[in-house]
């Protein structure tokens, strides 16, 4: 064989190869393993506050038959487990929603300080059900001292409950809100978890607050955080004229602002890798709001979240 065919030979030898390997080549460095990853199926758990018009056995059974994977249970004042009683109740409310066949590793609390006592008993007893994270309460500027002062005393108080949540093993989330709350500017949640080790104590994102807030730049606000996100809050909504002025309005999936197809190529994009916890904050009948009774059917509630999930799996499974 001469010199000519041999490399002709080789060039198509190699080239079909290629062809045939491609599902291996990721793991070989012969091509990029993002050639072939596909996006991450994000678990989706549903906010516990929209069931709280049903007791622990009831509320799981209810999310199970819907079809969600998990419950992110309320653990704070007016929720499903009250901060005081959560040595008796949080153990309760855990078995239930496993007992139903859902996970259980995530909790939202009211919790903001490292001294409060309660704290304390809070992170004990979720860590020690297998709790991996909660979702902390929210801090407030004093609108008549300098922000800067303020964020300096903020990061202080984050870096003792980072600490503490280190003790227990359990990671704490703040969320970013929209209003003139700390976090609602998103930059400022950067400026206080930066130095934290994730792990630890990181930034629950929230999509619907961002864009209400951050309008076209919310997309920065995104990457900006992106290292420190470890969990996400979902909802919608749309801008409304109501007496000469211009608000937000929380509707259902797909029907407001928020493009979730576009926003799970960002999360994909900056390797956010976080599940979520889905909200129904426009008018339910008082589920929207943590209501213990409703005034519309039961029926209609559930139909309401199983239309949402759906949607929201289709979007995070494309």
């Amino acid at each position: 064989m001469s010199p000519e065919n041999f490399n002709t030979i080789d060039r198509r030898s190699v080239l079909k190869g290629l062809a045939g390997l491609g599902a291996s080549a990721a793991f070989t460095g012969l091509l990029p393993a993002a050639v072939f990853a596909r996006p991450p199926v994000r678990k989706i758990h549903l906010f516990s506050k929209h069931l709280q018009w049903l007791d622990y056995d009831a509320m799981a059974e209810t999310a199970a038959a819907i079809g969600f994977d998990g419950i992110d249970l309320t653990v704070r004042p007016k929720g499903h487990v009250l901060p005081e009683n959560v040595e008796r109740d949080l153990p309760l409310a855990v078995a239930a929603i496993r007992a139903a066949g859902l996970i259980a590793d995530r909790i939202t609390t009211s919790v903001t300080d490292p001294a409060d006592p309660l704290t304390a008993r809070i992170l004990d007893m979720a860590a020690g059900q297998g709790i991996e994270i909660y979702r902390m309460g929210w801090l407030k500027y004093d609108r008549d001292r300098a922000i800067p002062e303020q964020l300096d005393l903020f990061r202080a108080r984050l870096e003792q409950l980072a600490s503490l949540n280190e003790k227990f093993g359990i990671h704490g989330a703040y969320q970013n809100h929209s209003g003139t709350g700390v976090g609602s500017p998103v930059w400022d949640a950067w400026l206080l978890t930066r130095d934290l080790d994730p792990r630890w104590l990181g930034v629950r994102y929230d999509v619907r607050h961002a864009m209400a807030e951050g309008t076209k730049s919310w997309e920065l606000g995104l990457q900006l955080l992106a290292p420190q996100i470890r969990s996400l809050d979902v909802k919608d909504f749309h801008w409304i004229e109501q007496n000469g002025a211009w608000d937000v309005e929380s509707v259902p999936l797909g029907q407001g602002a928020v493009d979730f197809s576009h926003y799970f190529r960002l999360l994909e994009k900056w390797g956010v890798q976080a599940d979520m916890t889905l909200h129904l904050e426009y008018p339910l009948g008082g589920a929207d709001k943590g209501k213990s009774e409703l005034t519309i059917p039961a029926e209609d509630v559930k139909a309401a979240m199983k239309k949402d999930l759906d949607y929201l799996r289709s979007v995070n499974e494309q």
